[in-house]
């Protein structure tokens, strides 16, 4: 399917498939609207708020497809 998921945000779904999780909203205990971790704790954090949901599902692709080169 052309428009899935995994198309749009295929290091998210290879993230949450192989490596950890994501956690997304807001709460009392955290500073980030979307996080990604993995069983070591915090891998990233993005920022308090986002003009849109779809550019903190952006931010967190970029994010991880940046931490998937370095780390493989």
């Amino acid at each position: 399917m052309a428009n899935s998921f995994e198309s749009a945000y295929p290091h998210i779904a290879r993230w949450v498939t192989d490596y950890g999780w994501i956690e997304i909203g807001s709460d009392d205990d955290s500073t980030s609207f979307i996080r990604a971790l993995d069983e070591g704790g915090m891998v990233w954090e993005g920022e308090k708020s986002y003009v849109s949901l779809n550019a903190a599902w952006q931010a967190l692709e970029t994010a991880l497809a940046e931490w998937m080169e370095q780390n493989g």
